[in-house]
């Protein structure tokens, strides 16, 4: 066994993999594509959403699903910036790196590649908007600790519409620079009140809401997700141009590290009512490729049977009608990870895969 996970974890490099011959040739090719990450959403996280939802869970409502290794090029267990940039750049790559390979040099991101074809694109966090997952689709430094360096890249980006926290990083700074000033030179209306539902569609918009990140949902955050995504949604529609767009639920992982399961539970609600959104928009269009995954696991979270006493051998009695959220670390996890897939050539995302090919499946869909 330990021989074959060595194996598993020494067979990555630090370079983009040669695309896949193309399969599901009868179906059409999506235009648009919105990716949906759970950052710290494995399979027990997923899971808790058919327990403690009143009501039927939207990740029911797929019919493909996969699963993805998430090591990352030199761990067994991936970070955030190493899986996020997986996604969006299609290499292995070291825990830490922001759009970078093995060797730091910056490689092009689902982003470029696609505005370069005229797509829209656009980000949402409930993070900072210069939190890993969301700087891997933009930004490219050797660090995911720079975060001022990743909101200055922000303004060279081809990023039309991103929404999140993050306020920080773009004023007050320790270089002195006020980068919405910048941003707005750029083109951007930037939003730092509220979320603003008509918008000047000519424009490009940044909405930053937070001082660092937004709040928990238990605190308070309300339904900032699920309106910046239709908000994002009818920015795209009205523009009326194939659009590439990334949400994450980043705090998913957050109460993971906390072991707090109140936090993650509601949390992953929040996720699931956004993914409902988006999913009728899929089913009303029938032109969206819906891919929804997580950079990784966190907290070894699972949904355990209430311990009710022992019995005469000492053994732990369950009652197995009550289930009681339990963690083993507050770390992150190597478990495999689910994808799920709704939409033109979503049958590319069965099966047992890498996480890296996320971003190759993509392109093979879009014939790119």
């Amino acid at each position: 066994m330990a021989l074959a996970i060595l194996m598993l974890s020494c067979n990555y490099e630090g370079s983009r993999p040669k695309l896949a011959e193309k399969s599901d040739t009868k179906s059409k090719k999506p235009l648009n594509i919105i990716l949906l990450i759970g950052d710290g959403m494995g399979l027990s996280q997923l899971s808790s959403s058919f327990y403690f939802k009143v009501g039927h869970p939207n990740f029911a409502r797929f019919k493909t699903i996969g699963l993805i290794n998430v090591t990352s090029a030199n761990l067994k267990i991936t970070d955030s910036a190493a899986g996020a940039t997986s996604f969006a750049s299609g290499i292995k790559t070291y825990n830490g790196a922001i759009g970078v390979d093995m060797n730091k040099e910056p490689i092009e991101n689902i982003v470029e590649l696609l505005s370069k074809e005229n797509y829209q694109t656009g980000l949402i966090a409930t993070s900072s908007i210069t939190h890993a997952t969301p700087a891997a689709f933009y930004a490219h430094v050797a660090s995911r600790d720079w975060e001022e360096q990743i909101a200055e890249q922000m303004s060279s980006s081809p990023i039309d519409f991103f929404a999140g926290g993050g306020l920080k990083f773009f004023q007050n700074r320790q270089d002195g620079k006020n980068m919405l000033k910048l941003l707005e030179n750029k083109g951007f209306d930037i939003h730092t009140d509220s979320l603003v539902q008509k918008i000047d569609k000519s424009k490009r918009h940044g909405f930053i809401l937070g001082e660092e990140d937004m709040p928990k949902m238990i605190e308070g955050r309300g339904d900032f997700l699920m309106k910046s995504t239709q908000i994002a949604l009818s920015y795209f529609e009205d523009n009326n141009s194939p659009f590439f767009l990334m949400v994450e639920g980043s705090q998913i992982d957050w109460a993971g590290h906390d072991n707090e399961a109140d936090y993650l539970i509601t949390e992953l609600l929040d996720f699931d009512q956004m993914l409902g959104s988006v999913l009728d928009y899929a089913e009303k269009e029938g032109n969206t490729l819906v891919v929804v995954t997580a950079d990784h696991e966190t907290g070894g979270f699972t949904l355990s049977g209430k311990i009710t006493g022992q019995n005469s051998k000492g053994e732990h009695e369950h009652d197995y009608n009550v289930i009681v959220p339990t963690f083993s670390t507050t770390g992150h996890s190597a478990a495999l990870i689910p994808v799920l897939a709704f939409g033109p050539q979503s049958s590319q995302f069965s099966g047992f895969y890498q996480n890296s090919d996320i971003y190759n499946k993509i392109r093979i869909a879009l014939d790119k």
